[in-house]
């Protein structure tokens, strides 16, 4: 059948799989019925790298795997010794796990071993996983080593070598030469979609290089932004193309711009093109992030992000109103305040952008207008999220100060509120025109923070007192205060709060980093009759108040968080919560009793780093480090390497991804329930 008609009859096939509840296939029992493996579980969640070195030379290659898997979530530097020999195993399914857990580890002892092992193996699969280990190993001294051998005439060893690059890259090691084989990859016919996505994400988050970048890699990337089929690719190399222009507006750097893509139209051209036309909001989004605001862009730009306030959903209309609050030149308040008010069908979140703007860019004279207009809608705003957005763009004008400080410590005040209300106190303080008069005003707020316990409002205090500019000569009851805020939290539900205060003792007493007090198995440890209770396949039903999310739970990659999450159904725990955080073309983050990111159930878990990747629909916990995650979660818009073996993944929606896309900070969850089988 064409594209064509495939792309006409898209919407009524997605209605009917819609209209279909996908059902888990019965009696797939999840590897946790062996007694053996819980065993190698149990060691994981306890951290007991003593305990699962045994199992790396068990006769049973399933124990093997399964243990070096284990380490790849432990990732404790004593495991490599005894994981390196395994890098030639007989079975592939146990030299992949092994090369899987010496990435994970992050030891740069193991690359002389993975160099070797890339050399050797026959296997396709397996070498991409040492490649990547290489890639999250090698230093900047042995950043060669990834492309020791030529790779370009071979499909399967141009994938690993993009790959590599690409997970080095994400660690901020690169150079001039891995940025050209990065090209080089991404220019060959041969390098299959996963491939083109590692290799343009690694462009895209190369840092310290970005002349490299014009010099090497513009003409490639403005080819796969217009034609790539994959619109995660595209985002990513429109990504790149925005930190080439930033590099690219100064005369300076300007020689530096690729002919050829000159010849093509410029970048800029190109990519407020893209703004407008792309077929994927993703990357209208991106390209709307990497606009250019020189005065010889600006118009142009401006043209793009106007229409797109006219005619587009509501992730890209945000970011093309956060745009013009960055960006505007020459724009009137009162212009930028109409543009939120005739567009009644934009989000409140895009409204208050653009109030914000208004704000920004107003003539004093007018400030103190719009000012006065905000304050007069926020009684009547219906959320306490409205509520915080409007508080953001108060925060843009000192004269707010009273009016904000107020709302930050109201009695019976809702914690969202309260902690948007601080940091927009944080953020007056920080304007160039804020009266020195006030001064002593602010360090009594942040003294009263501090002294109120608010779990949120304590980060925000403690970002204060650190910061020299905000609270030059910080006093011994300021410390003191801080040691008294952390003595009263509770841990490890307020886990988040307690680093936040630590971090700032530390860099006020010139200390050294101080480790977080994470929970132990013998705290929480998993509970495995849940865990086997989970077949393979179970799905959960995630009611919305923008629609149904079916997700697929991960038993077998992530057996605590699972039986977590299987429990806290059952508890109704989630029931009217909401999503309190959503970066478009990122995530929506949701399931935090308070409301606003800093709340917790009363257990933290362990970190399980399975062999899984963050893609469209990845279901991930939140954490604030490693063994520090809870009951948070986020569900991904697009695929992100970067977080890769950082967050746990637990499921993945496997319907409803539409409703995903819509979902918008305030929104709620109504309720979770597992999918019982027929």
């Amino acid at each position: 059948m064409p594209l064509r008609s495939l792309l006409r009859l898209w919407p009524l096939l997605l209605l009917a799989a819609c209209a279909r509840t996908p059902r888990p296939s019965a009696g797939l029992n999840n590897k946790y019925h062996d007694a053996t493996i819980r065993q190698i579980g149990t060691a994981q969640d306890e951290r007991n790298t003593v305990a699962l070195l045994p199992f790396l030379s068990n006769t049973n290659p399933a124990y093997r795997r399964e243990a070096a898997l284990a380490l790849a979530s432990v990732q404790a530097p004593a495991a490599v010794p005894g994981l390196l020999p395994l890098l030639r195993d007989a079975d592939p399914g146990v030299r992949r796990a092994a090369a899987y857990a010496l990435g994970q580890t992050g030891d740069s002892t193991a690359v002389d071993s993975l160099r070797v092992r890339v050399l050797k193996e026959a296997d396709d699969g397996v070498r991409r996983y040492v490649h990547e280990a290489l890639g999250r190993t090698v230093t900047r001294r042995t950043l060669p080593e990834l492309w020791r051998v030529e790779t370009l005439t071979d499909t399967a060893r141009v994938a690993a070598l993009a790959a590599g690059l690409s997970r080095a890259a994400l660690r901020g090691i690169s150079s001039p030469e891995s940025i050209r084989r990065t090209v080089l990859a991404l220019n060959s016919p041969k390098l299959p979609p996963r491939g083109r996505l590692l290799a343009a994400v690694g462009l895209s988050r190369t840092r310290g290089h970005d002349a490299d970048l014009a010099r090497l890699a513009e003409t490639t990337l403005v080819r796969v932004a217009q034609k790539d089929r994959s619109y995660a690719v595209r985002a990513a190399a429109v990504a790149t193309l925005g930190k080439i222009v930033s590099v690219s507006q100064s005369p300076a750097d300007s020689a530096t711009r690729s002919a050829s893509a000159a010849e093509a139209g410029t970048t800029a051209a190109v990519l407020v093109q893209l703004a407008t036309k792309d077929p994927d909001y993703r990357v209208r989004l991106s390209a709307l992030r990497a606009l250019p605001f020189s005065p010889q862009n600006y118009a142009a730009s401006r043209a793009a992000v106007f229409y797109v306030l006219r005619h587009d959903q509501a992730p890209v209309a945000l970011t093309a109103a956060e745009w013009l609050l960055a960006h505007a030149q020459g724009e009137s308040g009162a212009a930028l305040a109409a543009l939120a008010d005739g567009n009644k069908q934009a989000s409140p979140r895009v409204r208050a952008a653009l109030l914000q703007a208004a704000v920004r860019h107003a003539s004093p004279a007018a400030r103190a207008s719009l000012i006065g207009t905000i304050q007069k809608r926020y009684p009547v705003a219906p959320t306490a999220y409205e509520k915080g957005f409007l508080l953001q763009a108060l925060a843009e004008d000192p004269a707010a100060f009273d009016f904000v400080q107020a709302e930050a410590f109201a009695a019976g005040q809702a914690p969202v509120v309260a902690g948007y209300a601080l940091a927009a106190l944080l953020a007056l303080r920080r304007h160039a025109d804020f009266p020195a008069a006030r001064h002593a005003d602010f360090a009594a707020a942040v003294r009263r923070a501090l002294a109120g316990g608010d779990v949120a409002q304590l980060g925000t205090a403690a970002e204060a007192l650190t910061d020299a500019k905000l609270y030059p000569a910080p006093q011994p009851a300021d410390l003191a205060a801080l040691r008294q805020a952390q003595a009263r939290l509770q841990l490890p539900r307020e886990i988040e709060a307690w680093q936040g205060l630590q971090q700032a003792l530390d860099k006020l007493e010139k200390a050294a980093p101080t480790p977080t007090p994470v929970a132990t198995a013998q705290q929480h440890p998993i509970d495995w009759a849940v865990v086997q209770g989970v077949p393979l396949g179970q799905q959960v039903r995630l009611r919305t108040s923008k629609g149904i999310v079916l997700l697929e739970l991960k038993p077998n990659e992530a057996p605590g968080a699972v039986a977590s999450f299987v429990t806290l159904i059952g508890q109704k725990f989630y029931d009217n919560l909401y999503f309190h955080r959503v970066v478009p073309n990122f995530v929506a983050q949701g399931g935090d009793p308070r409301g606003d990111g800093n709340g917790s159930a009363p257990y933290n878990l362990r970190s399980e780093f399975g062999d899984l990747r963050y893609e469209e629909g990845s279901v991930g916990l939140a954490s604030a480090g490693k063994d520090t995650e809870s009951c948070q979660f986020f569900i991904n818009h697009t695929p992100t390497p970067h977080l890769d073996g950082r967050y746990p993944i637990f499921a993945q929606v496997v319907g409803g991804l539409d409703v995903v896309h819509k979902l918008e900070i305030g929104d709620q969850i109504l309720g979770l329930e597992l999918v019982t089988a027929r």
